[in-house]
Formats: C-alpha cells, sequence, structure tokens
C-alpha cells in the first residue's frame, strides 16, 4: 500500500516529476500549488500524509507561516514531518525553517535520490520498526510519554516537532552524559544523510524554548562549550 505524501509546490512541473519519481518507491504524493490548497487538503484528508514536502516560496503565502500555522493545527496534524525546499546557498532559510518548525530541509536544485533519502530517514524515525522504549521518563516537573510522543512541564502540553521531539528523547536516555553533535544527529537520524551542523544548535533552542523555564539560562539541556549537550539527571 502506498504511503501519503502532501507536496505543496507552484512549479508543477517539478511536482509532476517528484510525484511519479516517489511512486516508483511506494509513495503516494497529493499536489497542491499553492498554501491554501495545501492547509486546506491537509485538514481535510481522510488518510492524512505521513509527511509534507513544502517549498519555501510560494504564490500567496510564505512557506515559513504555512509551516507555522500547521505546527498550530489541533490534534496529531501539528506532528506532521514536514521537509522544507529552500533556496540553494541561503543558509539563513534553512535556519529559520527549522526555527519554524520544519524536521529537515533540501537545498533546490536537489537529486531525486536525496529527496528519497531524507524522507525515508525522516519516516523511519516514527516507524514501528525501531520504536522507543514503552513508558514515560519524568524529570521533576517534566514529562516524556514515549508512548503518546508528548513533553508536559507541570502538566502543560509543550509543542515539539517530530524530530525535536526524538532529539529530547535522544538526551533524556542519556541523562548525565555529554553527546556530541555527530552522537546526537547518529543516534537519531542514522549515518546516511551529512546534517546541516549548526542545525542541531537551531532545534535545541527550539527545545528550551518549550521546556525550560528560561531558555536563556537553561538548567535542564547544558551546553558543554566546545562538546555537546547533556540533560541534566537532577531538575526541579
Amino acid at each position: 500500500m502506498s504511503q501519503p505524501l502532501l507536496m505543496i509546490e507552484d512549479d508543477a512541473r517539478l511536482a509532476g516529476m517528484v510525484s511519479e519519481y516517489l511512486a516508483q518507491s511506494g509513495f503516494a504524493v497529493a499536489h497542491a500549488a499553492d498554501a491554501s490548497d495545501g492547509l486546506a487538503r491537509l485538514q481535510s484528508h481522510e488518510t492524512p500524509p505521513q509527511l509534507i514536502i513544502l517549498d519555501l516560496m510560494l504564490p500567496d503565502m510564505d512557506g515559513l507561516e504555512v509551516c507555522r500555522r500547521i505546527r498550530a493545527l489541533p490534534g496529531t496534524l501539528a506532528q506532521t514531518p514536514i521537509l522544507m525546499l529552500t533556496a540553494k546557498g541561503d543558509p539563513m532559510d534553512r535556519i529559520i525553517g527549522l526555527e519554524m518548525g520544519a524536521d529537515d530541509y533540501l537545498p533546490k536544485p536537489f537529486e531525486p535520490r536525496e529527496l528519497l533519502a531524507r524522507i525515508r530517514a525522516i519516516l523511519r524515525r516514527r516507524s514501528d520498526n525501531n520504536p522507543l522504549p514503552s513508558g514515560q521518563m519524568t524529570f521533576g516537573s517534566l514529562a516524556i510519554d514515549r508512548d503518546a510522543r508528548t513533553v508536559t512541564v507541570n502538566g502543560q502540553l509543550c509543542e515539539l516537532t517530530s524530530y525535536q521531539f526524538d532529539l529530547l528523547v535522544t538526551l533524556a536516555e542519556r541523562a548525565g552524559r555529554v553527546l556530541t553533535r555527530d552522537q546526537i544527529m547518529e543516534a537519531v537520524r542514522g549515518r546516511e544523510l551529512e546534517a546541516f551542523d549548526r542545525s542541531i544548535d537551531v532545534h535545541m533552542g527550539r527545545i528550551r524554548a518549550a521546556i525550560e523555564v528560561d531558555p536563556k539560562n537553561p538548567k535542564r539541556i547544558l551546553t558543554v562549550r566546545g562538546v555537546g549537550y547533556v540533560f541534566a539527571r537532577q531538575q526541579d
């Protein structure tokens, strides 16, 4: 059975090529030519897409705003993985996209094989073939439910993308252990792709904004300068 994807892209020729290529690997791509149609399709689908391919430049709305609106949707739709297509050679677009809640990015023009590899890497993190250990982890007022894939602080739900949730779990499962960026990326993404190194820092900033009382003075996720990050064992 084909896995449903949604591509929000105004270039009909590119969307057609991508749809045809991904169909060979078992994906069924629904195409929306603008942001309004894409958001409508996402919310009206009986079977929601497993991933959204979102272009940064759309005729009716900035892709970053589309990303923000998706993350603000109710229920599980807000957690739908987003792969953002950005302008080649513009790292600021990538950083802003990740800050807005995208799970990954791919600069244009791109090789279809790399697009497929990135899609598979994102979906593999959510796959039942490699499930996270069941149960809940609690660190003071912070609770991480690996079954429901939710994070709460003092009972209040924290908004995290699928990738950010996996990053947090990776750190929490190794509480007290300093992890380098490479170790974190290998644990979460696998070794197939080289991640944009600073993207880890962007995601950590987003996670801190969600779970820390004072993100500028974090107590849960600490930076070890020149090395990486450590998740504090003892927390309030």
